[in-house]
């Protein structure tokens, strides 16, 4: 029994490096590990402010506009100056989410909970990109053709 113990825990990382090498889409194409590439440019971001629909339920709305030079650290945030619900009014931005009042017990606090104060943990902005590796996912209500 022990031997064969031995046999698995000796066999597994060569399995898992095998698994990493062989078989799956490499996100660097064919070029090896080891060889040093230039990185691609960065492409520009969609700011077009239109609203995109959610892929699933639960999914964090994307952000449809530019967030260079916003500030979000511990004391400033400035996702804030038009998401708060004060201030929706006045932008026009959809308030964020009553989820984001509530702390670990469910209490509905008056401000944004600590958990749900860096927005970008979350929300993320959208590039128009072709996928780095291909994705078979699809949404729910997307009917099944087989």
């Amino acid at each position: 029994m022990r031997a064969l113990v031995l046999f698995v825990l000796l066999l597994m990382p060569g399995l898992a490096l095998a698994q990493a090498i062989g078989g799956q889409p490499r996100l660097s194409g064919n070029v090896p590990p080891t060889v040093a590439m230039k990185a691609p440019t960065v492409p520009a971001m969609i700011a077009d402010d239109v609203r995109r629909p959610r892929n699933y339920p639960e999914q964090p709305p994307v952000i449809p506009h530019s967030i260079d030079g916003y500030q979000l650290t511990l004391n400033t945030n400035r996702c804030l100056t038009c998401h708060a619900r004060q201030f929706v009014q006045g932008s026009g931005a959809p308030m964020i989410s009553v989820t984001h009042f509530m702390d670990r017990d469910g209490q509905v606090l008056a401000d944004v909970t600590p958990r749900r104060y860096f927005c970008t943990a979350c929300h993320v902005t959208q590039a128009d990109v072709q996928p780095l590796v291909p994705s078979t996912f699809r949404d729910a209500l997307t009917p099944n053709e087989r």
